[in-house]
């Protein structure tokens, strides 16, 4: 060869296999987007908009008072530290991860998840939705989506968004398992109907594949063309873990889910009838199981987006 020429490096097939395969993680985040928005429509249509479902969540929100004092003494320290330095100390630190992973973009997208998340939780609770006077309960006006859970749930996924990849099972079951736990002590507190902490699951969901879909839109970042055929081309290290940690996720939440249907769905169909103790507690049981139940779901679906939508270099290089 002689000196000053250089033979260029022509992809192959295998460079061009990861950006088609990203292709479709923008429609999905899509998809995702738009059956959040749906399904927050339908726990207020279900739940809020019609005397039995108002009944039946009623039933739930008495049957919180059953075993309160003791409960209660656990669930109070965990909403007490949920507020906007809670909040805003959750996004500093999510912003530091992505900063030290080098991850400019990363910060503003953190950024962008808790404020979009914690700002549409309460736009659409105090100005889109109503709660019609029905006669059932107390009228403490529309709450739903839950505050506190949004505010838990989207610093969860902040987190989990900054991570790194090999991080990023285990903040998913730790980040569930939190937001699980607030959502719960509302209830236990009577703060919250089941149907508000599953709204504002969904709320945080809905905010994570936007900014997931945002960053797979994204063209990767350029690299040398050894490097790039390289990396393009290899294995998912991380994508085994990924998988079965969405899965242990989504075998939970179908069990909680199930457990939730049957004891609702008891609540339902004698919801016209006198409501005793030991309904309440059914209710109130199911109530519980659902909010677990979104929470396993949700963040099954957050760590699969988030793995999805990582960059090229990322998610083929152990050391990103």
């Amino acid at each position: 060869m002689r000196k000053g020429l250089s033979v260029p490096v022509v992809p192959g097939p295998s460079a061009q296999r990861r950006p088609r395969a990203r292709r479709w993680v923008v429609p999905a985040c899509g998809f995702v987007a738009v059956l959040c928005v749906v399904g927050v429509w339908l726990l207020w249509r279900v739940f809020v908009d019609t005397w039995a479902g108002q009944r039946v969540e009623d039933a739930a929100l008495d049957g919180a008072a059953i075993g309160q004092g003791a409960l209660w003494q656990v669930a109070e320290p965990v909403l007490d530290v949920v507020s906007v330095g809670f909040v805003a100390g959750g996004l500093l630190g999510a912003a530091a991860v992505a900063v030290a992973r080098r991850r400019w973009s990363l910060a503003l997208q953190v950024a962008v998840l808790v404020g979009g998340a914690n700002l549409t939780t309460r736009l659409v609770k105090n100005e889109v939705l109503t709660r019609p006077v029905l006669g059932v309960g107390a009228d403490y006006g529309n709450t739903l989506p839950s505050g506190h859970t949004t505010a838990a749930g989207s610093v969860a996924a902040a987190v989990l968004l900054a991570a790194p990849p090999r991080a990023r099972p285990l903040v998913a079951v730790l980040g569930a398992a939190y937001t699980a736990l607030t959502g719960v002590s509302t209830l236990v507190g009577q703060w919250h109907r089941p149907s508000d902490v599953v709204a504002g699951t969904l709320v945080v969901v809905l905010w994570t594949a936007i900014v997931c879909g945002a960053m797979a839109a994204r063209p990767g970042a350029a690299a040398t063309a050894t490097a790039s055929l390289r990396r393009v081309g290899g294995p998912d290290p991380w994508w085994l873990r990924t998988r079965r940690t969405a899965s242990a996720l989504v075998v939970l939440g179908v069990v909680t889910g199930g457990a939730a249907l049957l004891l609702l769905a008891r609540t339902w169909a004698f919801r016209a009838g006198p409501v005793s103790r030991a309904d309440e507690l059914l209710a109130y049981g199911g109530g519980v199981a659902g909010v677990v139940c979104a929470c396993c779901l949700t963040f099954a679906v957050m760590l699969l987006l988030r793995h999805a939508a990582g960059s090229r270099d990322e998610t083929a290089s152990p050391s990103a």
